[in-house]
């Protein structure tokens, strides 16, 4: 167990609350000038900062600083922030466990006690990222398809299982059970942590960037890199800035017929086109009190897709029945609510805390929407989704005009029918039925994501719309893979309980799984007959999904463009089979008599969702969900696995391998150097996000990574996913700059991951991977050109770490969003701006030239240079803005990374 951190206590904030029977030290806000003004995520760091004060790290004039905040300031006050513990998803999760057993064996060999290596705050990781909806719309489809989890990640789960005994306070929540951010509030949020006698608000770091889903409980946390998370597992505070605090004020309700979705796609847009990167977001205000938990909840989930570093809501008694109907004792429940009047953390719905900046919405005001076809933050009111597709849909289709006489077959030159391209295709189906399909076609509609399905009430509407679809004579169009795939398992045992499962399965919604799916990525294949159909005539079909995330080439390889909506909206789309039908005004279909069924027709009223909520759901749901949540099933206990303190590494293993970063690894640094003769290994445009740069989805058989496998004996259906291979350095550093829709504007007329290799002759085309393997084996450098929002996306510790290992030593961009900025710090890459109002195209750079970045040795004099000074062989010459934004970020630098620092640190105690 940690040990307490003996609190310097300079403002004499130690004190005693006295909760029933049991009393809690805590230290009182109030001790310190100023912190009554101060909005509530900020006073959340006014109390770690208190507790965790030794002097050092962490000193008075910290605290002082933080009491004296100004709002208005640009941030520039450093402050050491101590989580009070960590979780994970598998995905993410597992690399972090790879590198802390690597650690334990570099530690040995550096002399050191490898037992060091153990996390000193509680680590928890939750299994939802592996299991894949390769079968759908049978009974047996979650079984199936767990199946097919064990089979394809037997050693990953073994070697976790390994970690549980190895590492102490390390949980594992196993498959087949949930989605972190669902389990999280649902279970494992504490909202006031106690531990050693002291009662301290919950806060934490995930490697996963939703992690703020767990802000609607008024626990501050957010996403980092799995290398952050590492050193935060390891006792390192988190090093940041006092950031600004954006004021969210709510007013009004929703009007029936929208959706907590309609409410956060109407944030999301908000938000993104404020700014507020790098920002907390609160809300406040006599709305935020007529806001369900579970509608904060998945506002909290989508702070990534609006940019900000948290979105939180304070605790009230919608907190406190929240965590009553999930099944937390009374004490802890008591505890919350004295606590948080005592510190001043409870909801005053007429404050007016000082923020930094403000806006406000009036609830009744949002209107039902979905978001697409790329981003989150595109938001389209539903009434205008089917004209707004006839505009978007261009982007995606050749029109006659610009395909010209030799792009298409006769047969496949694109037509138009009221100037929306057209395309037409018969399928034939296994069963020798036939239907057409065209462009906008719904081949896959999803329930996924815990953003959704951790809110009972679109839950319920959208069992509710599959029950009047059922009773009218509706289902599903024939060529919609449908998926079911909840958070947890308390909504399929509420489903159950209401009766209305039958008509989810009768719709084609049966149960796929317990975990992310869709919206990572694991939408599993279309059918044979229409994926076939898709490729071979170019057809721009979608998907609809009630997740998070719709960035190209991330739901489906075959599917172009991706809608976000509400679940009720997902099966209706299932129903109606295509975006070009509008689906406020147009027939879903028709009844058994013939007579069209509009969706006004199916969508249940208010009154009819609240009355399930009511009746079907209970704390007891919960509790038994969660009796015994670390134990697993039969499958999960039956995994043989490994003993001892160090990992026995399997060298045939292709999914678990020992990484390369401290291989020559001393205990003194050494010094950082400029950067010569570099080459640009990819020139990017704007918004290229993790996904874009991390290794995410299929992997397919002519990729540097699908060959590797094979040649490793891997038979191609056993390829699994990139995703669940994150512990394999081999396969992860063949996909980084690998996505599909990666757009190398040195390979002009290439998607996916090529480039140019200049250490050839005529620089060919090559891959990515190829040519960096070229580069470094002739000792050339590497850099990366990009545009504005680079790194956007989810937080993917691989995007940084595939970066590294690539040999890219520099990124120069225009912008970048939080998590990956610093996780490219973490892997020792040096994060550069272009000047203000510069970019790579105004200044000429093409990505042929040779690169020279010079100054970067003022880092080993323990200053950090503000410029340093970019040049070419072609005469470019600029003053680049140096990204490292915190002492403790350029500690990290001067070691080559994090971990690096990290180890030596722990050698020296």
């Amino acid at each position: 167990m940690k040990e307490t951190v003996v609190s310097a206590n300079s403002f004499d904030a130690r004190s005693t609350l006295q909760v029933g029977d049991e009393s809690y030290e805590i230290f009182r806000l109030d001790k310190v000038e100023g912190s009554a003004r101060l909005p509530y995520s900020l006073k959340v760091l006014l109390e770690n900062l208190l507790r965790t004060e030794d002097g050092a790290n962490i000193t008075a004039d910290h605290i002082r600083a933080l009491g004296g905040w100004d709002s208005q300031a640009q941030p520039s006050q450093e402050i050491q922030f101590t989580p009070a513990r960590v979780i994970m998803q598998d995905f993410t999760g597992v690399p972090c466990v790879v590198d802390l057993a690597t650690m334990r064996e570099a530690v040995a060999a550096l002399g050191g006690d490898p037992a060091k290596i153990n996390p000193l705050s509680p680590a928890e990781m939750v299994i939802d990222h592996s299991v894949i909806a390769d079968k759908f719309g049978t009974n047996d489809a979650f079984k199936q398809n767990v199946d097919l989890e064990y089979g394809r990640n037997k050693e990953r789960y073994q070697f976790l299982r390994w970690g549980q005994t190895a590492f102490d306070d390390f949980k594992v929540v196993p498959p087949g059970t949930g989605i972190v951010h669902q389990v999280n509030i649902e279970h494992l949020a504490r909202t006031v942590m106690v531990r050693n006698g002291q009662a301290y608000p919950d806060t934490l770091v995930g490697t996963d960037s939703h992690t703020t889903m767990v802000n609607g409980l008024g626990v501050l946390g957010w996403g980092v890199g799995g290398i952050e998370a590492e050193a935060a597992m390891l006792g390192q505070p988190v090093s940041m800035l006092i950031p600004r605090v954006v004021g969210f004020k709510l007013t009004g309700e929703l009007q029936p017929g929208t959706t907590a979705t309609d409410l956060v796609l109407t944030i999301t847009e908000m938000l993104r086109k404020h700014g507020v990167v790098g920002k907390f977001v609160e809300f406040y205000g006599e709305g935020v009190a007529a806001t369900s938990l579970a509608n904060r909840a998945t506002i909290g989930n989508m702070s990534p897709e609006f940019g900000s570093t948290a979105a939180i809501f304070p605790i009230d008694d919608e907190t406190l029945n929240y965590l009553r109907l999930t099944g937390r004792s009374d004490q802890q429940v008591a505890l919350v609510e004295a606590y948080a009047k005592e510190q001043g953390l409870w909801l005053d719905p007429k404050a007016e805390p000082d923020f930094s900046e403000k806006l406000e919405l009036d609830l009744s005001t949002v209107v039902p929407s979905i978001a697409g076809p790329k981003r989150p933050q595109d938001r389209i009111v539903l009434a205008n989704a089917a004209e707004q597709f006839k505009t978007d849909v261009l982007n995606y289709v050749a029109t006659a005009d610009e395909a010209g006489e030799e792009s298409f077959p006769a047969s496949d030159a694109p037509a138009a029918t009221n100037g929306v391209p057209s395309n037409p295709v018969v399928v034939t189906a296994p069963d020798g039925s036939t239907y057409e399909i065209d462009h906008g076609a719904v081949t896959v509609a999803a329930i996924t994501s815990c953003t959704n399905t951790s809110n009972p009430y679109v839950m319920v509407a959208a069992a509710l719309v599959a029950k009047k679809a059922v009773e009218k004579g509706l289902t599903r169009k024939p060529w919609v893979k449908t998926t079911l795939a909840p958070g947890s398992k308390v909504v399929t045992d509420y489903f159950d309980k209401a009766g209305l499962t039958p008509y989810l399965d009768k719709v084609g919604f049966n149960l796929v799984g317990y975990g992310c799916t869709t919206c990572i990525g694991n939408s599993g294949p279309l059918p044979e007959e229409v994926s076939k159909a898709v490729n071979d005539h170019d057809l721009a079909v979608t998907s609809v999904l009630s997740g998070n995330r719709n960035f190209e080439g991330r739901i489906n390889p075959d599917v172009k463009m991706n809608y976000l909506a509400s679940p009720p909206l997902v099966v209706a789309y299932a129903l109606a089979g295509s975006m070009k039908v509008d689906i406020t005004r147009d027939a879903l279909g028709a009844d058994q008599d013939g007579n069209p069924v509009f969706l006004k027709d199916i969508w249940p009223s208010e009154a009819e969702v609240n009355d399930v909520v009511a009746n079907a759901i209970g704390e007891d749901m919960f509790s038994k969900s969660y009796s015994d949540v670390f134990a697993g099933d039969a499958q999960w206990q039956a995994l043989s696995i490994p003993t001892g303190n160090t990992f026995e590494w399997d060298a045939e293993s292709t999914y678990v391998r020992k990484p390369p970063y401290f291989e020559g690894m001393t205990m003194e640094t050494t010094p950082v150097s400029d950067i010569a003769g570099a080459r640009v290994l990819a020139k990017l445009g704007d918004s290229v996000t993790t996904d874009h740069i991390s290794p995410a989805g299929a992997i397919k058989a002519d990729t540097p990574a699908g060959k590797y496998l094979t040649e490793h004996g891997v038979e191609r259906r056993d390829f699994n996913s990139y995703g669940s291979r994150r512990g394999n350095h081999e396969v992860m550093i063949r996909g980084t700059f690998a996505n599909i829709r990666l757009r190398n504007q040195i390979a002009p007329g290439t998607e996916g991951g090529y480039t140019r290799d200049f250490t050839q002759a005529d620089a060919p085309v090559s891959f990515i991977y190829d040519a960096s393997q070229n580069y470094q084996a002739a000792g050339t450098p590497l850099v990366i050109l990009g545009g504005k929002e680079y790194g956007s996306g989810s937080s993917r510790d691989w995007a940084a770490k595939g970066t590294a290992l690539l040999g890219v030593k520099a990124v120069i961009t225009e912008s970048y969003e939080r998590i990956h900025r610093s996780n490219l710090i973490g892997m020792g890459v040096l994060p550069l701006q272009f000047p203000a109002g510069q970019n790579a195209d105004s200044l000429g750079l093409t990505g042929e030239e040779t690169f020279s970045i010079t100054g970067v040795t003022e880092l080993n004099e323990g200053t950090t240079p503000s410029t340093v000074k970019v040049t070419t062989d072609t005469g470019v010459e600029f003053d680049a803005v140096v990204r490292i934004d915190t002492p403790g970020e350029a500690d990290y630098y001067r070691n080559g990374g994090i971990m690096q620092y990290v180890l030596r640190s722990l050698i020296r105690k």
